[in-house]
């Protein structure tokens, strides 16, 4: 699959390419998800506007702390992701897939803090028939896991492809860091509605 790629003048006068990393196939697939996962803010938005008290009263019952600490855990790891594909433009294919191998760490790290938060939630009867915030939890973060652990497949083929010296495509790189950067981005909106916003 071909870079996507435009053409552009710069002072000089002179053509250059400017690139655009991943290649279209990826970009469809993370438009259309950053469209469904908005359609799921709205909706939970209107939720919590007809609703603003259960839901109040249900969001004192997250940990703040968890949600801070994951969502630096996802900061990190999409610094180690982006950092990783400087590299791999630059040749530096064993440094690249060290941070590589950082990213998906931190994308472990992350799941265990979740599962960590949905078992504390549930062993305190907070579970997803509990009331509809709770409803939104689970299935929002839920899916949102789903999205980190598909994440550490892409990131994986992207190790293993900077492994291989008859590989080491740029474009397979960052077609795995669109993707990731795509679910870290979402779980910032989800902290921000889920812990944040009262």
């Amino acid at each position: 699959m071909a870079n996507t790629q435009t053409a552009e003048v710069n002072a000089g006068g002179t053509t250059t390419r400017a690139h655009l990393p991943s290649n279209k196939d990826m970009w469809v697939f993370v438009l259309g998800d950053l469209v469904i996962f908005s359609s799921y803010f709205i909706i939970f938005e209107i939720y919590r506007h007809q609703q603003r008290q259960t839901f109040l009263s249900a969001q004192q019952h997250l940990s703040l702390s968890i949600g801070v600490v994951n969502t630096l855990v996802l900061l990190a790891s999409s610094w180690f992701v982006a950092q990783s594909v400087q590299l791999t433009r630059a040749g530096e294919y064993e440094r690249a897939m060290r941070l590589t191998v950082g990213g998906g760490l931190c994308g472990v790290v992350f799941i265990l803090l979740k599962a960590y938060e949905w078992s504390t939630k549930i062993g305190h009867g907070l579970t997803f028939g509990s009331n509809d915030f709770f409803m939104f939890y689970y299935m929002l973060t839920g899916v949102h896991l789903f999205h980190v652990a598909l994440g550490l497949v892409f990131l994986g083929v992207v190790f293993f492809e900077l492994r291989n010296p008859k590989l080491r495509r740029v474009s397979m790189v960052e077609t795995g860091a669109t993707y990731w950067h795509m679910v870290d981005l979402l779980w910032v909106v989800i902290f921000a509605l889920m812990y944040v916003m009262r």
